[in-house]
């Protein structure tokens, strides 16, 4: 989606607004809608022509106030607006429909093998698959970061969960499938066909693929998920694939569009490239700064367990929220001039990672495989280039770019390190 500075005044019908449009991220632009929300109606309703509704939470404190407390606002229904008014059926299955403190006995174990310690050691893996990824750089052709940051994940999280890597392509793809079923892109069907369809075959490739373990191995994460135990029980085989897909989910939908959306920031504010060219130590934090400025998973939503009130709004029992963290993450009372890309900002509690007991599990992953990237980027990167229009993903859970063509003007003897990568 397009993210801009809104200008005042804000002429904008609270009415009219649709955050359920997929298309608003595709061709549009959702941030005046946001920025008025939280100036005028931080907690908004909005009636589909169907009759479903949902009410829209806009600012940070709010934001996570829904995330943190699931004695109030439950994930056992659906985190999803594409599921909206539809009872999940991963719900107490899949640690992202499921609430503590079973949610807890699930993660704790995962926790242990996707904490930054253990991964510490793949780091020189993923180091070369970074080096691959910039490798089309050193010609100074066109190159779409986009199209080649999909893959990017697969490479490193496929690994960890074993998958062969003839099947990483496909898998990509599906995923994309799940998240966008209305971006003709990626359509195989219409959308409802296409959501059905990557559903359908991304469940039964990871049945598959835990039916042709004996159980008896213990080298990747598929395997733990095999012999973990949560609340003193191994996991049922429903269990182990709805968490392999929101595992793989997880990592192909955030990472690559925090890598797209970050260098197009670069592109648009080159001084801050030049700052970060300048102070290679800022890079952790100019990581973070592309994960609150692209903010990837747009939405989280939850559902209201009781009757209760969130700034003074009356929220019933069973009510759907959507929580927008693009949006939490632009809240002025949160983020001193939040429309500054500032890759040395400090301090940055963003929520791109979302926020409470369901704070994302990959994080430490996808931070250190950023740093990692950046830190590359860095060292052989003197300016990118802007080759052709950026390209939005039409979906209204994933923030991101699909198409970003760019070349690269590289520091002196990068050609010879990238070629010899």
């Amino acid at each position: 989606m397009k993210i801009s500075v809104p200008r005042e005044p804000l002429e904008v019908d609270l009415d009219a607004i649709d955050l359920f449009d997929p298309e608003l991220y595709a061709s549009g632009d959702p941030h005046p809608l946001w920025k008025a929300l939280r100036q005028r109606a931080p907690i908004h309703r909005q009636t589909l022509r169907d009759g479903r509704f949902f009410w829209s939470v806009t600012k940070y404190d709010d934001a996570n106030d829904v995330l943190r407390d699931h004695t109030r606002f439950t994930s056992q229904r659906g985190t999803l607006l594409c599921i909206l008014g539809q009872d999940d059926p991963a719900s107490g299955k899949m640690m992202a429909a499921t609430d503590p403190p079973r949610h807890g006995a699930m993660r704790e174990p995962l926790m242990k093998m996707l904490s930054h310690r253990s991964l510490n050691e793949r780091k020189p893996q993923i180091r070369r698959i970074v080096h691959r990824l910039l490798a089309p750089l050193a010609d100074g052709a066109t190159w779409d970061i986009a199209e080649a940051g999909a893959n990017f994940p697969m490479a490193f999280t496929g690994t960890l969960m074993g998958l062969p890597e003839a099947d990483w392509p496909r898998l990509t793809r599906l995923t994309t499938m799940a998240i966008a079923p209305d971006d003709s892109e990626f359509q195989e069907g219409s959308s409802r066909a296409t959501l059905a369809a990557s559903h359908h075959e991304l469940f039964e490739y990871f049945s598959d693929e835990v039916h042709r373990r004996d159980g008896s191995r213990d080298r990747d994460l598929i395997d733990f998920l095999i012999r973990m135990e949560a609340g003193g029980e191994r996991l049922r085989h429903d269990e182990i694939v709805y968490n392999c897909y929101s595992l793989l989910l997880g990592a192909n939908v955030t990472t690559p569009h925090a890598i797209a959306t970050t260098v197009q920031a670069f592109i648009e504010h080159p001084g801050e490239y030049r700052r970060l060219l300048e102070r290679p130590a800022l890079v952790p934090s100019a990581v973070e700064e592309g994960l609150r400025w692209a903010s990837p998973a747009n939405h989280f939503m939850r559902y209201a367990v009781r009757d209760l009130t969130l700034r003074g709004v009356s929220i019933q029992r069973g009510d759907a929220l959507a929580v927008w963290l693009g949006s939490a993450n632009r809240d002025e009372d949160a983020f001193p001039d939040p429309y500054r890309f500032d890759v040395g900002r400090t301090p940055n509690r963003h929520i791109a990672f979302g926020f409470g007991p369901h704070y994302c599990i990959g994080a430490p992953l996808a931070r250190i495989a950023l740093n990692l990237l950046f830190e590359e980027i860095v060292r052989v990167v003197e300016a990118f280039e802007g080759r052709g229009p950026a390209v939005h993903l039409k979906s209204n859970f994933v923030a991101g770019l699909k198409h970003l063509p760019v070349a690269a003007r590289l520091r002196a003897g990068a050609a010879e390190l990238l070629e010899s990568a």
